[in-house]
């Protein structure tokens, strides 16, 4: 059974940090990659970042130099680092994994960038 739990999400002010994590467990996780996707309320869920197997990461242009994503094969883990963060940047943040056609879900993790 393949589950992805993110967790670290929270709420945070205008121009501060906050790093939000995801174990995996049931799936080979230094094969996957991993990426984190977003979705605000009334918006489509979007790509943020993503992180190949062999390390290789891309950005969307909206987090580019803020955001970075990194993974842990020892702990079956996958992060993002938040920096510099916008109000634009509150929604839910999805953990997703792909393994060859397989592809799979957290069940998101709720951050909120306010005053």
């Amino acid at each position: 059974q393949v589950q992805l739990v993110e967790s670290g999400g929270g709420l945070v002010q205008p121009g501060g940090s906050l790093r939000v994590s995801c174990a995996a467990s049931g799936i080979m996780f230094s094969m996957a990659t991993m990426a984190w996707y977003r979705q605000a309320p009334g918006k489509q869920r979007e790509l943020v970042a993503v992180i190949t197997s062999g390390g290789t990461t891309n950005y969307a242009d909206s987090v580019k130099g803020r955001f970075t994503i990194s993974r842990d094969n020892t702990k079956n883990t996958v992060y993002l680092q938040m920096n510099s963060l916008k109000p634009e940047d509150t929604a839910v943040y999805y953990c997703n994994a792909k393994q060859g056609v397989r592809q799979f879900w957290g069940q998101g993790t709720q951050v909120t960038v306010s005053s």
